[in-house]
């Protein structure tokens, strides 16, 4: 008979099988049996009827600011509050201080992650005008997520706005692009529309849904003229997602839970500056639009886009105060909330964050229930209620936009490697974190 690391029990999982009430075996890391498997051949075994096991949640959009504003998130903390919130695994993007437009750059994440983070890791490395040539030569490896654009600018000094670089980045790389599509030129000539107005509910006037429209298509007309597809990242606008409906061909397509769930002008009354992110939060026809996207299948994916500002900075003054707010933690609760009121399907949500995100990363061993993969898995309790807190958020920067919402569905277990991480939100000791293995 078979011996067990761990066996989990009665559970109804989600996976590309569909919906089935089995026992998982795991060994080494990795799920070995699915089915009906007795309680005497494990070392540990945890009875989980009437909760949902998941495939390991995957963010694939997170800043976690080290090195550089550790202030504000370092990836032990940002891994902390991923693994709080039932994520598995994160994609974290290049704009830091330095930024990591270089393989050194880019390896002291990595270095920094393996003796830190809680859960599995990957991170992009940043295209600029001085690395197109480095871009053009580098090969898939563990912990090597993508090329990140940024066609208009936002937090840090990353930015490829000139459209012939832009073309040589989809050019001469196989790897995976992510983009923040919003249009330079026309963020410089709107920007007189807000400065000094203090008045943060400008914020969508001065990035306005044109100019993330003509950034969009001017992003898909060169994917049509190179013949790859690109990932776009937070969406916002209904303009943008029905234009991207028709043009599946040359793109993936990324939204947040933020831009699902808050809209203009209320958020911005509510919340002030902490509504304040790049591309902005948007009238609810715009957010309904979104929906529409979740339900057609123009949405492919749903990142947080976690991005941690210090209460002291975001108290600023609009426009100085910084653009972004903290996600990682909140994004499985807020989107569960979403299926309890029936504004999409779990097994939607599990496409759209665990599925999608392993398929359009080409990540191998995560992303999905079967015998061989490793075992990132995520332990919902779709009854459980919870109002989620300030108190409760891991991020250094101790807030979240949603603080005081109620929340029906809740992660209540993170596995990474066959390893219980976190369990009714008491984080252990151990980690088996690991670079994720890109194919």
């Amino acid at each position: 008979m078979e011996h067990f690391d761990l066996v989990l029990k009665d559970a109804t999982t989600i996976s590309s099988r569909g919906k089935q009430i089995c026992d998982l075996g795991i060994v080494d890391q990795k799920i070995s049996k699915i089915g009906t498997i007795a309680e005497s051949s494990a070392d540990k075994c945890i009875n989980l009827k009437g909760l949902h096991i998941l495939p390991g949640v995957i963010d694939s959009q997170v800043h976690f600011r080290e090195p550089g504003k550790v202030e504000k998130e370092d990836i032990k903390s940002g891994s902390t509050a991923a693994c709080l919130g039932g994520v598995t695994a994160f994609l974290e993007m290049p704009n830091t201080n330095p930024p990591t437009t270089s393989l050194e750059a880019h390896q002291v994440k990595l270095d920094i992650a393996g003796n830190t983070s809680l859960v599995d890791y990957g991170f992009f490395l940043g295209a600029s005008p001085d690395n197109l040539e480095l871009i053009s030569t580098l090969q898939r490896k563990p912990g090597l997520a993508g090329i990140k654009i940024f066609m208009g600018s936002s937090t840090g000094n990353l930015l490829l706005e000139d459209r012939e670089h832009v073309e040589s980045v989809l050019r001469n790389t196989d790897l995976p692009i992510a983009v923040h599509s919003e249009d330079e030129q026309m963020l410089r000539q709107r920007f007189d529309l807000v400065k000094g107005s203090g008045r943060v509910e400008d914020h969508p006037l001065w990035r306005s849904p044109e100019v993330c429209f003509k950034c969009t298509r001017d992003l898909v007309s060169i994917a049509k003229k190179v013949g790859r597809k690109v990932h776009i990242l937070h969406i916002t606008s209904e303009e943008e997602i029905l234009f991207l409906k028709d043009n599946k061909d040359y793109c993936t397509v990324e939204v947040t839970p933020q831009h699902l769930t808050l809209f203009a002008p209320d958020c911005y009354k509510e919340l002030g500056t902490l509504a304040q992110m790049n591309p902005p939060i948007r009238e609810k026809h715009h957010l309904d639009q979104l929906w529409e996207g979740i339900s057609n299948g123009t949405a492919d994916v749903i990142g947080s886009d976690h991005a941690p500002h210090l209460l002291s900075e975001k108290e600023k003054i609009y426009p100085s105060s910084p653009s972004g707010m903290p996600g990682v933690q909140t994004l499985l609760p807020v989107m569960l909330d979403h299926v309890s009121k029936g504004k999409l399907s779990l097994e939607r949500l599990v496409e759209l964050v665990c599925f999608n995100p392993a398929k359009i990363y080409s990540m191998g061993q995560l992303g999905d229930i079967s015998e061989g993969k490793r075992a990132n898995l995520t332990v919902v309790d779709l009854k459980a209620e919870r109002v989620i807190e300030n108190s409760w958020i891991a991020s250094k920067c101790g807030w979240t936009p949603f603080q005081g919402r109620k929340c029906t569905g809740w992660p209540t277990m993170t596995i990474v490697g066959g390893e219980i991480l976190m369990q009714d939100n008491v984080i252990t000791d151990s980690r088996r974190a690991a670079p994720i293995e890109f194919l």
